[in-house]
Parts: C-alpha cells; structure tokens; sequence
C-alpha cells in the first residue's frame, strides 16, 4: 500500500497533467479523493488543501507577468534596436530632469522622428502613392483622460509636438490633413518638405516596378499590373468583390518586406501616479494618399488610464483600428488581468477575425508589471526603469491562432 505521501504526490501528478481543463481537474480529485478516503480515511478537507495548494501557485505563475516591475519611474515602448534611444531619452527625462510623464513620452517620441527610427518613424519614410511622407501622431494623459493627435500632417516634422499642441491648446482631440499643418504653423512650428532623396529614390523605383505593392482593390486597371489612374469596378454580385482575405494580403507584403513600424510608448512617473502614453509613425509604405492608420486613434495605437495602466500597439493599423486592441487591454486590467494576459486576450480577439494579421501590444500596468503579446511576427519591446543602468528589449514570439 501506498504512504499518505506517496499517494500525494501521485494526486499531484495526475492533477498536473489535466490542470488545464476544469474537467479535468474533477476527474482527477474524484478519482484520488475516492482512493485515499477508501485506503487511508483522509477527509476531504484536508485532502483539498493537499492537492490543490500547489497546482494553483503553479497555475497563477504560468503566463502571467505578476513582480516583473522593475521600479518606477519606468518608461516602455514597441520595439527595441534603432528606438532604444528613445527609450533611454524619455527614461532619462524622467530621473535627471524631473519631466512629468507627457514630457518623457513626448521627448521620447521626438527623438524616434528625429532619428528615423527604422525609416518607419519621423521625416522621410514611408512615402505614399505620391511620393508624400505625412504624419500620424497621439499623445494622451492618464489622469485626464484627454488626449491629443495628427493624422496626416504634411510638412511638419514634429508630430508628437503638435499632437501635444492639440492637447494644451484646443478641446478637440483631432486634427487633420494641411488644415492641422495650419494649426502647427499657427503654434510656431516650420514647415519644411519631409521628403529626402533616399524616400524619392524608394517611390520611383516602386513606380518602376508597376506600383507594387499597392492598397487598390475592385478597381480598374488591374491593381496587381497597372499604376492606374484608377476607377472603382462596379459589383454585379457580392462575390464580385475582393475577400476579407484578400483584402489583407497588400498588408502583408509590406510588413514582409519592412518589418517594424511605429513607436508607441507609456511612461510611468516615480511619484503621483501619473502616467501618458503616445504613438508616432509615418503610417504604411505606399499608402494612398490621406490614408489615416491606427496610430493616432485614441485606444488603438494607444490608451492610458493612470489608476489602471497603459498599452501601445504597432502592426497592421487599418485591421487594429477595428478593435482599438489597447483600450481593451488597459479594460482587461480593470476587471483583474495581468498584464500578459491583457495583451495575449487583446492579440487573440484580432486572430479570430483576421487570422493573419501582424500586431505587437506592450502592455503595463500603474506599479510597472509588463506584458506583450504578438501575432504574425517577433515582436520587440523595450523598457526601463526604476535604478536600471541600460534598456532592456523582450523578445515576443507569435501567438498561434486557437
């Protein structure tokens, strides 16, 4: 016959191996509360409490992203390589020279349009159908609720600037196209031409190249052979027109080819709870000309609530749009998710749809706990904080569709 230890242990080890199903976690305490009651008279009582302690610890480290601050003040953003300088600029803001933490997502986000971080960010990148770069950019504050943005800025550099400037100085949350480069020139800001010879070199060998990849769809001439000028192809029938699927396929060439997209970031200060998030991009290579992606919309390529938390969000904005993925994650938190488990939720609702799509979400709660969650590709995030020496970058691996 079995020791009480002994027949323990063998409960734990069969409770192990169904813990992830409710189901069977009963068949596994009706088998082995049947077996030792019969053998040893154990109660159930303390039987529960034998078995269970420890399959629950285990079950609540398991993704899960609970004691991994690293202190505050903290600052965390999408991606690590060339926008780690941002990370570092908006961290040191915060410890050296007292910046509040609009000031360190501000200053963050700057010096990613200053540097160009990947071609994607800033000045010079990411030019649309006609050789245009424009600028999408939001700023928000966690205490407030107000946020401020861009979308399509023409001839502007700073759009995290302006964006704050729609913050500090209007009640509107959005501005828009060359009437929001009005508003900039109108707040003191130059306005001066974002294209450079390597972005004009980049659109005239696309044009070279047929125009493509391109955003086009039911329109004539064929999208996939011709630079057009285009006009709509009127439907006979529903299924005349372009799928759901193959509507996503243009977005996933691009991604393809140039990879990371968008700073968004969240800053924490180190005391008075506040906390502010902003996002800065180009927006998609190619675009058509006025395209408006997620990165300036309020709960998508951003969100931030200082008695909960923040997210920032990078990927295929015209698809994330549709879920505004950040204001569910920081919502998530609300009614008691971590933080991991925020962003892998907000990722999964997005796969069901569009199993497909390219995301990363960087998520952070008030006390500075982090998660991430991606789809599509490796995702990257940066962070540091508290007495950190240097900036560490997260590797995130895709989340498989369920």
């Amino acid at each position: 016959m079995l020791s009480c230890r002994g027949l323990i242990s063998f409960a734990n080890a069969i409770l192990a191996s169904f813990i992830r199903t409710w189901y069977g976690i009963s068949l596994a305490m009706l088998f082995i509360t049947t077996m030792l009651s019969h053998r040893i008279g154990l109660s159930f009582g303390s039987l529960f409490v034998s078995i269970i302690s420890w399959p629950s610890s285990a079950l609540s480290q398991s993704n899960d992203s609970s004691g991994n601050s690293p202190g505050l003040p903290m600052v965390i953003n999408t991606w690590g390589g060339d926008f780690i300088a941002a990370t570092d600029a908006a961290f040191l803001s915060l410890v050296r020279s007292g910046a509040s933490a609009l000031d360190a997502v501000e200053i963050g986000c700057a010096t990613c349009e200053a540097n160009q971080c990947d071609g994607s960010v800033g000045y010079g990148g990411s030019p649309d159908e006609n050789c245009e770069t424009t600028l999408d950019a939001m700023i928000m504050d966690g205490t407030t609720m107000k946020s401020g943005s861009v979308a399509a800025l023409r001839r502007v550099k700073d759009a995290i600037s302006v964006a704050r400037a729609v913050l500090e100085h209007t009640t509107h949350t959005m501005l828009a196209g060359e009437l929001a480069t009005d508003f900039a020139i109108s707040n003191g800001f130059i306005a001066q031409n974002l294209t450079t010879a390597d972005s004009a070199a980049s659109c005239e060998a696309w044009r070279a190249a047929g125009c493509q990849p391109n955003y086009r769809i039911n329109v004539t001439p064929d999208p996939a052979k011709s630079c057009g000028p285009y006009s709509p192809v009127v439907a006979t029938n529903s299924s005349s027109l372009t799928s759901i699927t193959d509507r996503t396929s243009p977005l996933m060439t691009r991604r393809a080819i140039q990879g990371h997209d968008t700073i968004s970031m969240i800053a924490l200060h180190g005391s008075g709870g506040s906390m502010a998030a902003g996002t800065s991009t180009n927006g998609a290579s190619r675009k058509i000309p006025g395209r408006v992606g997620d990165g300036p919309i309020t709960g998508s390529g951003s969100y931030v609530d200082a008695d909960v938390g923040g997210c920032g969000a990078t990927g295929d904005g015209d698809i994330m749009m549709r879920f505004l993925p950040c204001y569910q994650a920081v919502e998530s938190m609300r009614q008691g998710m971590s933080p991991q488990l925020a962003a892998e939720d907000a990722v999964r609702r997005m796969l069901r749809k569009y199993p497909d799509v390219q995301s990363g979400l960087v998520v952070v709660n008030s006390k500075g706990e982090h998660g991430a969650a991606a789809s599509g590709w490796t995702f990257t995030y940066a962070y540091r904080g508290g007495s950190m020496d240097g900036t560490v970058v997260v590797s995130v691996p895709p989340l498989e569709e369920t």
